[in-house]
C-alpha cells in the first residue's frame, strides 16, 4: 500500500478583516481584538511560522481584497499550510464564493482551515456540516444591509433636499457650509456658458472640443482631479491636461443641472454584487427643479437641446448649414432634405447646324422634400419633387427676422397690443379643437372599456369562442392604448398652450439684442427661427413662384403691418419700364424653348442625334 506523503509545515496565516458595516458591533470585531485572537488560539494550539494578513475597511462582499489576493497566492504556491479567522464571515459575505475556497481550493492544496468562532476545523468533516447554513446567514447579513442602504438613499434622493452623486459636475462645487448643496464654481462655470454659446453659434461637440483644446483650457477631469475632487482622481491623465474630446462636449451640453435642476437616480446597479454601474434610462430619472443657482437659462437649454437633435451638413464653403431640422415641406410635413450638388451640372444641346454645346450650372445648395427623395429610391410616389434654394431661403428667413424686429423696437406697445389680438383668434380655435380630440377621446375609451366587458360575458356565457375572445381584445387593447396617448398628448399641448402669456416680453428682450442684421448668422438663426415652411410652387404671372411661412421662437408666425408705398410718377415709369422689359424677356424665352423642343425632335427623327452618340452623364438630359 503507497504511503501519503507528508506535506512540510508551511506558513501558518491568520486572516483578520474589517469593514465599515462591522464598527457597530464594537470592539469584539476590531483588527486589534482579531490578531489578539487569533495569536493566542494559533500558540496554544501549538502553530508555528505565524503571519498576519490584514483587509481593514473591505467589504465581505467583494473578494478583490489586497490581504486576501496576497493569502490565495501563498496557498496557490502551496507555501501556506493553515488558515485561521476569527468566523467564516472574515472569509466572506458570498456563500458561493466562501464555499469555493474552504471546500475546494483549500481542500485541493491539503490547507487546515479553523474558523474559531464558529467551531469549524476541516481535520473533523462534522464541525463543517453546518458550515454552508452560515455562510447563507452571513450573505442574507450583506443582502439585508444593502437594502437598508438603499432604501436610505432613496428616501434621501426623493426628498429633492440632497444630491445623490458624491461629486458635483463641472462648474458647480459643494458648499462647504451644506454638502447637499452646490454653489457655481465660476472658473468652470464660465468655460459652460462659452460652450453652449458655440454651439448656439452652430459649433459641433468635435469643433468645440477642437477650439477649447487650441485655447489651452483644462478639461473637465483634470480641473476637478487637480483640486483632489471628481470620480477619476486615481485615472486621470495628467499628462493630457488639455485634451477635450466630443463626448465630454456632448455630455455636458445634455446635463439639466446647468439650468438649477437636482437630477438623481442617474445611474444603478441591479444587485449589491454586481461591480458594473449601469446608466439609467432618462424616463426613470427625478428631476428637482430650482435646487441651486443656474448656470445656463431655460431659452439657451431648449435652443441647445432642439440643435443637438439634428446632424447638420457642411456647404459648399464648409460650414453647417443651420437651417437643417428647421424646414418642413408644407404639403407632407415632412422635414426637407439639405441638398447638395458637389458637381456643376452639363447641359447639352445642339445648334440649328447640328454642332454640340455644352453648358454647365454652378453647384448649389437646395432643400428638397425628404419623402419624396426617399420613396423615389424605391419607385413610388409621394408628394411632390419641389425645392428651393439655401441662398433664397437664407435671405428670406434674414428679411423676416429684421422686418420683425425693427418693428417690434420701433413700436414695443403696437406690437404686444397686435400679437394679443392675434394669438387671442388663433389659440382659441386651437384649444377648442384640441378639448374636443379629449373629449372624443374619451368617449370612445369608455366605449372600448364597454366592449372588453361584453366579450368577457360573452365568452363565458359560450356565445364566443376563446380564440376569437383573444383576437378581438388584442385589437381593444391596441385602441385603447392609442386612445390614451392621444389624451396624453393632447392634454400636453392644452397646458403649454394656455401657460404661453411671458412670450412677447422674451421676444421682445430677444429682438433688442441685435442690432446688425446685414448677415445670417447661426446664432441668429438657432435663436429667432422655430420653423419654416415650404410650399409647392405655383405659377404666378408666368414666373415660377414659392410660399414661404417662416415660424419665429416664442410668437410664431407674425406679419409686420406696413404702410403702402406710395411712389412718385417718376419711380411708377421705371418701375412699368422694369416689368415690361422682364416680360419680354419671358415671352422670348419660352418662345425660344417651344422652337428649340421642336427642332430637337426633328433632329432626332430624322437620325442626326443619336442616343449612343451623348456621354453617359448627359444621356436623358433633353432625350
Amino acid at each position: 500500500m503507497k504511503k501519503k506523503k507528508v506535506k512540510e509545515i508551511g506558513i501558518t496565516a491568520l486572516y483578520e478583516r474589517l469593514s465599515r458595516d462591522d464598527d457597530g458591533d464594537g470592539d469584539s470585531n476590531s483588527i486589534v481584538h482579531q490578531k489578539q485572537m487569533l495569536e493566542a488560539y494559533a500558540k496554544e494550539h501549538g502553530f508555528a511560522n505565524l503571519r498576519h494578513y490584514t483587509d481593514d475597511g473591505w467589504s465581505g462582499a467583494s473578494f478583490d481584497r489586497p490581504a486576501w489576493n496576497e493569502l490565495v497566492a501563498g496557498v496557490k504556491a502551496e507555501e501556506i499550510t493553515t488558515v485561521i479567522v476569527k468566523d467564516l464571515s472574515r472569509v466572506g459575505r458570498d456563500h458561493l464564493q466562501v464555499g469555493f475556497f474552504t471546500d475546494i481550493l483549500f481542500r485541493e492544496k491539503e490547507v487546515h482551515f479553523i474558523a474559531i468562532g464558529n467551531g469549524i476545523d476541516s481535520n473533523d468533516q462534522q464541525s463543517s456540516e453546518f458550515a454552508p447554513f452560515l455562510n447563507i446567514m452571513n450573505e442574507w447579513y450583506v443582502r439585508d444591509t444593502s437594502k437598508k442602504i438603499k432604501s436610505v438613499l432613496k428616501a434621501r434622493g426623493m426628498s429633492g433636499s440632497a444630491h445623490t452623486s458624491n461629486c458635483a459636475c463641472y462648474g458647480y462645487k459643494k458648499d462647504p457650509e451644506n454638502p447637499d448643496k452646490w454653489v457655481i464654481d465660476e472658473e468652470a462655470a464660465s468655460v459652460v456658458r462659452e460652450i453652449f454659446q458655440m454651439c448656439v453659434d452652430g459649433k459641433g461637440p468635435y469643433e468645440i472640443a477642437r477650439c477649447l483644446a487650441e485655447r489651452k483650457v483644462e478639461r473637465p477631469s483634470y480641473y476637478l482631479a487637480k483640486r483632489g475632487l471628481g470620480n477619476h482622481q486615481s485615472d486621470c491623465d495628467y499628462s493630457n491636461p488639455y485634451t477635450w474630446r466630443g463626448h465630454t462636449v456632448a455630455t455636458i451640453l445634455e446635463r439639466p443641472e446647468y439650468t438649477g435642476c437636482t437630477v438623481n437616480f442617474r445611474t444603478y446597479k441591479n444587485s449589491y454584487k454586481d461591480k458594473k454601474i449601469k446608466k439609467a434610462d432618462k424616463s426613470d430619472w427625478v428631476i428637482f427643479e430650482g435646487t441651486q443657482e443656474p448656470i445656463i437659462d431655460k431659452e439657451t437649454w431648449s435652443i441647445v437641446q432642439n440643435l443637438r437633435k439634428h446632424t447638420r451638413r457642411t456647404d459648399s464653403l464648409g460650414e453647417a448649414n443651420p437651417l437643417t431640422g428647421k424646414v418642413f415641406c408644407g404639403e407632407c410635413g415632412s422635414l426637407m432634405y439639405n441638398h447638395r450638388r458637389k458637381n456643376g451640372r452639363v447641359r447639352v444641346y445642339y445648334t440649328s447646324k447640328g454642332e454640340r454645346r455644352e453648358s454647365y450650372s454652378k453647384p448649389e445648395d437646395c432643400y428638397a422634400c425628404s419623402k419624396h427623395i426617399l420613396t423615389r429610391q424605391t419607385y413610388k410616389a409621394a408628394c411632390s419633387g419641389h425645392h428651393i434654394r439655401t441662398s433664397a431661403l437664407r435671405s428670406i428667413a434674414l428679411e423676416c427676422i429684421r422686418k420683425t424686429c425693427s418693428y417690434v423696437q420701433s413700436n414695443p406697445e403696437e406690437f404686444l397690443e397686435l400679437y394679443n389680438q392675434i394669438s387671442e383668434s388663433q389659440n382659441q380655435s386651437h384649444l377648442q379643437e384640441l378639448r374636443s380630440r379629449i373629449t372624443k377621446a374619451e368617449h370612445r375609451t369608455k366605449d372600448v372599456d364597454a366592449l372588453i366587458r361584453k366579450i368577457y360575458e360573452d365568452n363565458i356565457a359560450g356565445r364566443l369562442s376563446d380564440k376569437m375572445l383573444e383576437n378581438l381584445l388584442e385589437g381593444y387593447e391596441k385602441e385603447k392604448n392609442e386612445l390614451e396617448e392621444e389624451q396624453k398628448d393632447c392634454q400636453q399641448q392644452l397646458d403649454s398652450a394656455e401657460k404661453q402669456t411671458d412670450n412677447t416680453n422674451h421676444f421682445i428682450e430677444l429682438a433688442k439684442k441685435y442690432t446688425d442684421f446685414s448677415e445670417l448668422t447661426p446664432a441668429m438663426v438657432n435663436e429667432f427661427v422655430s420653423k419654416i415652411i415650404v410650399h409647392r410652387p405655383f405659377e404666378l404671372n408666368g414666373t415660377r413662384a414659392v410660399q414661404v411661412e417662416v415660424y419665429l421662437n416664442y410668437i410664431g408666425k407674425f406679419d409686420v403691418p406696413e404702410e403702402p408705398m406710395i411712389l412718385s410718377e417718376e419711380e411708377l415709369a421705371t418701375q412699368k419700364i422694369r416689368e415690361e422689359k422682364l416680360e419680354k424677356h419671358r415671352i422670348a424665352s419660352r418662345k425660344y424653348m417651344v422652337k428649340y423642343r421642336k427642332r430637337l425632335k426633328e433632329m432626332k427623327k430624322a437620325g442626326t442625334i443619336l442616343p449612343e452618340n451623348l456621354p453617359a452623364e448627359t444621356k436623358g438630359e433633353w432625350l
